[in-house]
């Protein structure tokens, strides 16, 4: 039975996810007082709201620049094929 992915392609994935997990754990510098803390609680919440607010603050950010850019190309597109354009020139 064949794997739907192959040796190659398992390392690529392994490489991706290993990465977005070590840059995660890397973005908080360790401290005396990080070690000392308690852990959080088990019904604690895993995204605070304040991070909640951050992700939906730049998800909100990146989709009107992208929407932007996507309507921009698309104007300029449609001006390019424009017949009438054609008759001026």
């Amino acid at each position: 039975q064949d794997s739907p992915l192959k040796a190659v392609q398992m390392l690529w994935v392994n490489l991706i996810m290993d990465t977005f997990a070590s840059l995660a754990l890397a973005t908080e510098p360790p401290s005396e007082s990080l070690l000392l803390r308690k852990p959080y609680g088990r019904n604690k919440p895993l995204i605070s709201r304040t991070m909640m607010k951050n992700i939906l603050g730049h998800a909100v950010y990146q989709l009107t620049i992208i929407f932007t850019l996507l309507f921009a190309a698309l104007q300029r597109d449609q001006r390019a094929q424009d017949p009438r354009r054609e008759e001026c020139l």
